[in-house]
């Protein structure tokens, strides 16, 4: 029996007929021998269990009578255990469809979700039934796809702001309280007004697919709040509704309302690694129903892990490819989302464990596919190894996050690196993306959600993560930060304003660069995570953005500068700059590098450290950067050669604001003393 759905494109998943027929199709290991669909009525054991038969492809189908929408369900697989090849069927555990569009239920006894008993995953069967403690499916109910008109922001104009559906609005004053931490809290106009009036239009959210805890952060009655360990790719995390079985609809009504304000939506995705951990790990999903066919599994039967998360989804698999295209495109044209963020996008380039090639299978799939080719595709492109390092390595559609200008503008202020380095990244990272791709494919940022914040990054010398339980072992220790002298807070009036300056000095930096610039949500509000660089684990006031607490001048200065860059088209160009190639003779090269004397910067500069460095951006309103990272005044000449006749303050790094306390035209030629640890901008007339 072969069911299809209505497009005439063979079922996935479940779907529920007009007449309450509910067609089931699921894949299972080629040694199964029954496959069930669970119903749930008043309990597990009272409720319906239907074996379903398998077809031609490896699918198992079948077709369930009167059935309502909203009714749970879950799978068993009966079949063969055999751990050291990786298939561990066992009917004892209820399993998740991996289609599934909503779910319900905790997860609340690692020992009950356990395929294996005596901590020996390659030992005996565990006989324990998971249900009731475990999350299970529920039937969706069918729902127009009503919304509003894409956005359709171009990459040169796009500004992300990363940030978390409860990190967000849990401690925002204007959001109601029982809005707060939801999708709802999200499209609040008070949110909505705040995001735009920052400049941004594009709102990336980490993960909101439904999840569940990992063994380790369960058995401590933590979970992972970041999201980052994927239980449903199709359903919405139930926890982000305000209204209890209305996730779907509040996170379409929260798309919609982005969209109305004109503002993108992007998802973090999670398609390297699952909630089902390594071989020990519980059995809530793909592990039950066919791990070979999911995972990459070494000869001995244990998970190869390329994510430094226990498991690593095999890009070569065709199961994978599969839901993968689905689920993405579910979220684009029912759901409305407008991009996507991969995390630890190279596992996607290495199917089968190989060596990592932009032109895999999956990741060709994605960049060929009428639908995922058309909206904003972002890869971290890195995974837990070195060969999965890859900045710059992926095709001609990806943007990606580029952690060399992270670390170039973090060393550039704290007065470390050769002017090369702060030089090539400022310019967009030609280096990396030319030929194939332009300054856009450049997702340019200084802080993440994995890291220090803003205010940590000028705080703490050493991260500080206590709080998480793992006897600050986790984390990284390359934070490439400086406290101003004193480790933490700090009552100083001098390192108070130091750290104040070099704040404002790098979100001018990320927001005058060339690239698509990413602020962390938060950023702009001074939040501090009192030195925590990995917070994954704290859903609390660590997390939550300090609303009560803002500095709204620091907020001024983060739309001034964005302000800024939409005004200088130079900044938003879909190529790189030419410099003084190809050019006629007496015309001004689209960008200058210059010392404090007004020289231009050569060869014998390049491989040098330099605290000032000056660039002039041609433009239809030309503008004249100054960044200095020394510790003491430096004089800054206005060059006399570029065709300028004045040059008026428009940003400064030194008010809380950036309006500069003079906007009185300076001529070309004259000395301008600039205070230490400063940003400075003039319009050149």
């Amino acid at each position: 029996m072969r069911t299809t759905s209505p497009t005439g494109t063979a079922l996935r998943g479940v779907e529920l007929g007009e007449d309450g027929t509910l067609s089931v199709a699921v894949p299972a290991t080629s040694t199964a021998e029954a496959v069930e669909v669970c119903l749930l009525a008043d309990s597990w054991e009272s409720g319906r269990r239907v074996e379903l038969v398998p077809d031609d492809d490896g699918w198992w189908r079948g077709q369930v009578p009167d059935v309502a929408p909203g009714t749970g369900y879950g799978l068993r697989v009966h079949g063969p255990w055999s751990p050291g090849t990786g298939v561990r069927s066992n009917p004892a555990k209820l399993l998740v469809d991996p289609w599934a569009r909503r779910v319900d239920g905790a997860f609340t006894s690692l020992g009950a979700a356990l395929a294996h008993v005596d901590d020996d995953p390659f030992g005996r069967a565990s006989v324990l039934d998971s249900a009731g403690r475990v999350p299970y499916a529920l039937v969706p109910e069918p729902s127009p796809v009503v919304g509003t008109g894409r956005p359709e922001v171009p990459w040169r104009d796009t500004v992300i702001y990363e940030t978390h559906v409860r990190d967000l609005t849990m401690r925002h004053p204007e959001v109601p309280e029982a809005l707060r931490g939801t999708f709802a809290g999200v499209a609040h106009p008070a949110v909505i007004e705040h995001l735009t009036r920052l400049g941004v239009t594009t709102v990336e959210l980490l993960p909101v697919f439904a999840n569940a805890p990992e063994p380790s952060l369960l058995s401590r009655g933590a979970h992972n709040h970041w999201g980052y360990s994927t239980l449903a790719y199709l359903a919405p995390e139930p926890r982000y509704a305000s209204v209890r079985g209305q996730e779907i609809a509040e996170f379409r009504a929260m798309v919609d309302t982005l969209h109305a304000a004109g503002l993108e939506l992007v998802l973090d995705v999670v398609f390297n690694h699952s909630c089902e951990g390594g071989v020990g790990g519980p059995s809530l999903s793909w592990r039950g129903l066919d791990a070979p066919s999911w995972y990459q599994i070494g000869p001995d039967g244990r998970d190869i892990d390329f994510t430094g998360c226990g498991n690593t989804f095999d890009a070569g698999s065709p199961l994978v490819e599969a839901l993968v295209l689905d689920c993405l495109r579910y979220w684009v044209t029912e759901m409305g989302v407008d991009g996507f963020r991969f995390d630890l996008a190279s596992t996607m380039g290495r199917p089968g464990g190989s060596g990592f090639s932009r032109d895999a299978p999956l990741l060709t799939a994605l960049a060929s596919d009428p639908v995922l080719s058309q909206v904003k595709l972002i890869a971290e492109p890195w995974d837990a190894t070195g060969e999965g390092y890859q900045v710059g390595g992926f095709g001609a559609v990806w943007a990606e996050w580029n952690g060399r200008y992270r670390d170039g503008v973090r060393d550039f202020w704290r007065r470390h690196g050769a002017v090369s380095e702060i030089v090539t990244r400022l310019a967009g990272s030609s280096d990396i993306y030319w030929p194939r791709r332009g300054p856009w494919a450049s997702v340019n940022f200084v802080t993440a959600h994995d890291g220090f914040t803003l205010r940590d990054l000028v705080s703490y010398d050493h991260k500080h993560n206590e709080a998480n339980g793992e006897d600050n072992r986790d984390g990284t220790d390359d934070n490439r930060s400086w406290n101003g002298g004193v480790e933490g807070p700090s009552d100083d009036p001098g390192i108070v304003a130091l750290r104040d300056r070099q704040t404002r000095n790098l979100l001018a930096t990320l927001g005058l660069s060339a690239g698509t610039p990413m602020l962390l949500g938060g950023d702009e509000l001074g939040h501090t995570q009192h030195g925590n660089n990995n917070a994954y684990c704290l859903d609390d006031e660590t997390s939550w953005r300090s609303w009560s607490s803002a500095d709204p001048a620091l907020a001024a200065f983060v739309g001034r500068v964005f302000a800024l860059r939409r005004s200088v088209p130079e900044l938003r160009r879909d190529d790189f700059f030419y410099g003084h190639s190809d050019l006629p003779p007496g015309e001004v090269p689209d960008i200058v590098w210059l010392s404090e004397t007004a020289r231009e910067l050569g060869a014998e500069d390049w491989g040098h450290h330099k605290e000032t460095l000056v660039v002039r951006v041609r433009s239809s309103s030309p503008v004249l950067l100054v960044l200095h990272s020394g510790e003491g005044d430096v004089d800054v000449e206005l060059p006399t050669w570029l065709g300028d006749t004045t040059f008026v303050p428009d940003l400064t790094s030194g008010t809380p604001d950036g309006v500069p306390a003079s906007v009185e035209p300076l001529p070309a030629g004259a000395t301008v003393t600039v205070p230490p640890h400063s940003f400075l901008v003039f319009r050149s007339v």
